[in-house]
């Protein structure tokens, strides 16, 4: 498989932050006296943007009441963060290894812009990234908009890049852009609800990445 654009999902796929993002969610709806969802049913909204994952779980709110839910959410994910999120086991090194082959590497996210550059003054990981978008500056998953940018921005057709994400959401984003996609088996959604998006593969861990693009065979060559 040769691809010059790697293209992740952040929350899921990057950084193991789904169960803070269940759990700022509950007292963000707490906060407003909705109430409680399983925690699934949050987990199946995670890689939306925002405004939209609020109004897919509380279809009842309207434009006011979403708004006040975010800035509640907002809120305590803030709060949470003064302990950053753990990345996935291996992901440094995967982003690492990339680099070391002149990849370019991207980020497609439902987070805010705030939100993404908030993690990446954080933990220093905007090194590893030429470029990102985000859902409050594009269209939200699954539309294809966030790839068709990055790809117009990087000056690299659709059949140069691929997508690495946990979610449907990811996973339909790429196919709409016509893009190939990875699914981790790891993040939000279940390998049953991935499947049916056609990913060439479903890994269990990031290092396994490496192998279906080529890395290794190229790390040997290059030695």
């Amino acid at each position: 498989m040769n691809y010059d654009l790697v293209i992740f999902d952040w929350d899921g796929t990057v950084m193991d932050s789904t169960g803070r993002i269940v759990s700022c969610m509950h007292l963000a709806a707490d906060d407003l006296a909705l109430p409680s969802l399983p925690d699934q049913t949050v987990r199946d909204i995670i890689g939306l943007g925002l405004p939209e994952a609020i109004a897919t779980l509380y279809p009842v709110l309207g434009a006011a009441d979403i708004d006040r839910m975010r800035d509640r959410y907002a809120f305590h994910f803030i709060e949470a963060e003064s302990t950053p999120s753990a990345l996935y086991p291996g992901a440094e090194t995967v982003l690492c290894r990339l680099l070391e082959l002149d990849m370019k590497l991207a980020v497609a996210t439902g987070k805010s812009r705030k939100g993404l550059q908030r993690v990446w003054s954080n933990t220093g990981l905007d090194r590893y990234f030429h470029a990102s978008r985000c859902a409050d500056e594009s269209r939200s998953k699954p539309e294809p908009h966030m790839v068709l940018e990055l790809l117009d921005e990087m000056a690299i057709p659709a059949s140069r890049a691929i997508v690495v994400g946990d979610t449907t959401f990811d996973l339909e984003m790429a196919r709409n852009a016509g893009v190939d996609r990875v699914a981790v088996s790891y993040g939000a959604h279940p390998v049953d609800r991935l499947l049916p998006c056609e990913p060439l593969a479903v890994i269990d861990k990031l290092n396994d990445l490496l192998p279906l693009l080529g890395v290794d065979e190229l790390i040997m060559e290059s030695q």
